[in-house]
C-alpha cells in the first residue's frame, strides 16, 4: 500500500478531517487524523497495518507493545501481521503502567506501536516502559507521522503515512485559523 493509497483509505473513512484542532500536546492543528474512524472498520485496520507489518521485514521481534488507547488496535494488528505478541500500556494516576499482568521479559525485543506521532511523547513513556524492565525497543512504527522533525526514539522509526501538518501555539494562530471554533477530536 502507497502513502496515496493508505492517505485515501484516511479520507474515505473520515479519520483524516480538516478544520481547527487543539492536539494532545496544546497545539493547534489545521488537520487532525481521528484513526479511530479508519481502524473501526476490522479490514481496513487489518490492511493498513499490514502494510505497515511489510516495512518492519526482518525487524527482530518478540512482541508488541503500544499505549493505550490509540495505539492498541495498531499494536493488536501489527503483532497479528507479525505473529507474536501484544501488550499494552494504560494510564494510571496520569502516567503510564503496565497492569493486567503484562510483563517485560529482560532481554525481549519489543516493536513500539502507534496510531499517530506528533511529538512522540507517549511512545517516549512506552519506550521507557520497556527499557526500565529490561526490554530492548527493536523499532518503533506508527500508521501516521506527523512530526515536523524526525522522532529519534533511540530505535528504527517507521511510518505508513508521513505528512507534515503545520502546528501552531495557542496564542499564535494564523488569522483564518483563529476564526474557526477549535475542536478537541480525541475527545469526541
Amino acid at each position: 500500500m502507497t502513502q496515496t493509497e493508505a492517505l485515501d483509505a484516511f479520507r474515505r473513512s473520515g479519520a483524516l478531517l480538516d478544520g481547527h484542532f487543539i492536539l494532545r500536546s496544546g497545539r493547534h492543528s489545521r488537520q487532525y487524523f481521528q484513526c479511530a474512524l479508519a481502524l473501526q472498520h476490522a479490514r481496513l485496520a487489518a490492511r493498513l497495518c499490514a502494510a505497515l507489518a511489510e516495512k518492519l521485514a526482518g525487524a527482530p521481534v518478540d512482541a508488541v507493545i503500544s499505549p493505550a488507547l490509540g495505539g492498541l488496535f495498531v499494536g493488536h494488528e501489527l503483532a497479528r501481521a507479525l505473529d507474536v505478541r501484544h501488550i499494552f500500556a494504560e494510564k494510571e494516576e496520569g502516567k503510564l503502567v503496565l497492569r493486567r499482568g503484562f510483563a517485560v521479559g529482560k532481554g525481549e525485543r519489543f516493536l513500539v506501536a502507534e496510531d499517530v506521532v506528533t511529538q512522540g511523547g507517549r511512545v517516549r513513556e512506552t519506550l521507557d516502559i520497556v527499557r526500565a524492565r529490561g526490554g530492548i525497543v527493536a523499532a518503533v512504527a506508527v500508521l501516521v507521522d506527523r512530526s515536523a522533525e524526525p522522532p529519534d526514539f533511540g530505535a528504527p522509526f517507521v511510518s505508513l503515512v508521513k505528512m507534515e501538518v503545520e502546528t501552531f501555539p495557542a496564542d499564535r494562530l494564523p488569522p483564518d485559523l483563529a476564526a474557526i471554533p477549535p475542536q478537541k477530536p480525541g475527545s469526541r
